[in-house]
This record gives structure tokens, C-alpha cells and sequence, in this order.
């Protein structure tokens, strides 16, 4: 089906109050009432779907999304090992997700806000964020733009308006909404990128994001990445309903539904998305059905819930490997650059990393700069005996790097 179709199969499901058929006597509609459609464009060999029509999209652009999810993928294969190798406390990946992120935010513009859940970095890759700054962050060291308060790939960066990620979940949601009401109000052209996965779908937070959001008319375009589990638990144990889609109807949100694996679907969707949250001023929402590919995180083992065949049969459906097929066909690519753009990006990324967990941590002041403009008293207090503590065990805090003249009103900023 076309993206075309796509929309007035949603939109005939979204019948006004004024359409209700009158009834008579009792009778009930269950799930099977409203079907929703996968939009899908591109084959696993890189060829086209049998009616489809590839997006509008230039050479430039292509090998960017392409060049984009190879290096996160590469980022993410290095990191794990990092992590296995006690360099790195904690690291989540995008593996198999890819196409889901990068599809979306190559449709929308450099000053729409994004904030995301923990699998979203080729949306900063994308934007401009460096080999160093990811280092930065999941080493917690000086250079840090979040200064070393967030868990690894818990990234922020104001410059490239990307909401600093935050570790409870689906709290983004409401944020989102709220948000890109305020950019209603302000009369911005421009709207919220708001992505979660389907686990986060079964939080209070998303039934009232999307409420809201559906009430004020705010421009905004919700993903839900819908991997197929919530950690451990699958999808079947989550929710009887067919996938997250029929809800944002149900909020009498315009949703679409595509195959998250495909760059072009993901690509067409996002662009007609974006259009309609910004001219329209309304709220969208995008279902990407795709597969997690690797561990929850490093202190996950998927294999005590599922098993090697389920995971080679999405393997067969690998985002990067099917845009690169595609690329191929067009002699936009060949093997050769292939295996050269590899080898490149496991150097750059191996000696930043080198560089990064070798930068010093930032000054401890920090716990509790940037909230108050002077450090209130129980707070310096505080500050105070943890630097006593610190002071009676140094073997135990080798990294500690305090001044506590920061901590009496001076200016802290480095």
C-alpha cells in the first residue's frame, strides 16, 4: 500500500461524532473493528515493493542516512565491548532500530526540538554531534555537556535542540506535548519529534501526553519504536490491542503505521508528518514496527526470552543492510567503500575513546551547580561532609576533583 492509501484507510477509520450510526439494541465492536495498514516500500534485496515508489530523495541525503546508521551501529558494537571490558559502566544500543530514528529525523528540520527515550542517537549523529562529545558523555568526564550527572547515553545538546534523555520512563511524552504547545503559542514554525518505544506505550504518561496533545491541537509527531518487547516482557503480554496505532486514532490522532526497518517508508511518513503537525497544527503519531536486535542493555541477556531463530529472522530484515542494497542498485555504493567507510569509523571511534576515559572527571561542585543561583545552606552542609567523607577515604574516590570555594557562591561555570 502507497503512503496515500495509507492515510485514507486511517482517516476513513477516524469518522467524525457526527457520522455515529444510530442503533436500536445492544451492539458491541471489539479490536477487529478498525485495521490498520503497514506502509512498506523497500524489500529486504533493496528492491522496491511491487507498487511502491521510492521517496524523492537526493544521492547526498541517502548516503548520509547511510553513513549515519553505520557509524551509530559501529558505536554501538564498540561501546558493548567497552562496557564488557570494565571501561564502561553501563550502554544501551539501537541495533536493528536504526532506520526507525534515522528516517525520522532526516524529514525534519534543524530547529525542531526532539526528545527522546535511550535509543536515539543516530538522531544526534545526524545532527552534528561528534565522535567526542558521545565519548564524553559515556566516560562522564570534564568535557561533558551534561557534566557528568547522567548515566551513559543519557545525551542532551542544547545547540542541536535535543532534550537531554532522562531515565524514567515515558516521561518525555507529556514534556513533548507541552512543549510543542508552547511552540503553537509562539507562532514557530517548527514542531516537536517525540519518540518512545512500545513499552513505554504502557505508561500513564503516554495516555496523558497524547491527550493532551490531541486536545490542544499541538504540533507534534510521536514514534513509537515498536520492538516487539519491554525488556524481557513481549509485546502479547503487554497488550491485547493490535500494536499502538489504534490508540492515537483513538485519541483522534492522525497515525500511520510502517515498516520500521524500511528507511523509505519511515523517510515518506515522517515528511507528510512533519507537514501536517506544522501547517495543519496538530498531533501525529507514527508507529515503526521493528525488532531490538541486540540486549536491552548491558545488563540484559535476551536469551532467556527469546530465542536464536526469532532473532536471525529479523536479522534477514536488517535496516542498514537493506538501504545499503538499495544504494548498490542505484551505484550509489560498492563493497569497497563499504568496507573502507567500516574501517574508518572503528578508528575514529577507538581513539576518541582512548582520549575521553583519560579526561579528567568534572569538579564535584557540580553534583548541585545549575539548580539554585547560591547553594542553599543544607545543601552546603551537605556538600561539606561529603567532602569530609571523601577527605577520610581517598584511596576509595581516586577521581574526586573538589574546590570547595565553588561551592560558597562563586561562579562555577568552567
Amino acid at each position: 500500500m502507497d503512503l496515500q492509501g495509507c492515510h485514507m484507510a486511517v482517516k476513513n477509520a477516524q469518522k467524525s461524532k457526527a457520522d455515529n450510526k444510530q442503533i436500536t439494541s445492544p451492539e458491541f465492536i471489539d479490536g477487529s473493528a478498525l485495521s490498520i495498514p503497514i506502509l512498506s516500500v523497500l524489500q529486504a534485496n533493496g528492491s522496491l515493493t511491487k507498487g511502491a515508489v521510492a521517496s524523492n530523495i537526493s544521492q547526498h541525503l541517502a548516503e548520509k542516512i547511510y553513513r549515519d546508521m553505520v557509524y551509530i551501529r559501529t558505536l554501538d558494537e564498540r561501546m558493548v565491548g567497552a562496557q564488557r571490558q570494565g571501561r564502561l559502566s553501563f550502554y544501551m544500543t539501537c541495533t536493528g532500530e536504526e532506520a526507525s530514528v534515522a528516517g525520522t529525523i532526516a524529514a525534519f528540520k534543524q530547529e525542531d526540538m526532539v526528545m527522546g527515550q535511550y535509543r536515539e542517537q543516530v538522531a544526534l549523529r545526524f545532527r552534528g554531534f561528534t565522535t567526542e562529545q558521545f565519548m564524553n558523555q559515556l566516560f562522564s568526564n570534564a568535557d561533558d555537556l551534561g557534566k557528568g550527572r547522567q548515566m551513559p547515553v543519557h545525551y542532551g545538546c542544547r545547540d542541536l535542540h535535543f532534550m537531554t534523555i532522562r531515565s524514567p520512563l515515558a516521561t518525555q511524552i507529556p514534556q513533548a506535548a507541552g512543549y510543542a504547545y508552547g511552540q503553537k503559542l509562539a507562532g514557530n514554525k517548527a514542531c516537536t519529534l517525540c519518540y518512545f518505544g512500545d513499552g513505554a506505550a504502557s505508561e500513564g504518561d503516554f495516555h496523558a501526553g497524547l491527550n493532551m496533545a490531541a486536545v490542544l491541537k499541538s504540533p507534534v509527531v510521536f514514534v513509537v519504536r515498536n520492538n516487539g518487547y519491554a525488556i524481557s516482557t513481549p509485546s502479547s503480554e503487554q497488550f491485547a490491542s493490535d500494536g499502538i496505532a489504534p490508540r492515537g486514532v483513538a485519541y483522534d490522532i492522525k497515525t500511520i503505521r510502517v515498516d520500521g526497518n524500511d528507511i523509505f517508508a519511515v523517510y515518506a511518513a515522517a515528511v507528510e508528518a512533519r507537514k501536517i503537525a506544522v501547517e495543519q497544527q496538530q498531533p501525529v503519531l507514527i508507529e515503526t514496527m521493528s525488532y531490538r536486535l541486540g540486549a536491552h542493555s548491558t545488563s540484559d541477556d535476551p536469551n532467556g526470552y527469546r530465542s536464536p531463530a526469532e532473532e536471525e529472522k529479523w536479522r534477514q530484515k536488517d535496516p542498514i543492510n537493506r538501504m545499503k542494497n538499495w544504494l548498490i542498485k542505484q551505484q550509489w555504493w560498492d563493497e569497497s567503500r563499504d568496507e573502507k567507510l567500516h574501517q574508518e569509523f572503528r578508528s575514529e571511534i577507538l581513539a576518541e575513546l582512548k582520549l575521553a576515559e583519560k579526561r579528567p572527571k568534572p569538579p564535584l561542585e557540580d553534583l548541585i551547580n545549575d539548580v539554585y543561583k547560591t547553594p542553599p545552606r543544607h545543601l552546603v552542609e551537605q556538600f561539606k561532609s561529603l567532602e569530609d567523607h571523601i577527605a577520610k577515604y581517598p584511596d576509595s574516590y581516586p577521581d574526586s576533583n573538589s574546590d570547595s570555594n565553588k561551592m560558597h557562591g562563586e561562579d562555577s561555570k568552567r
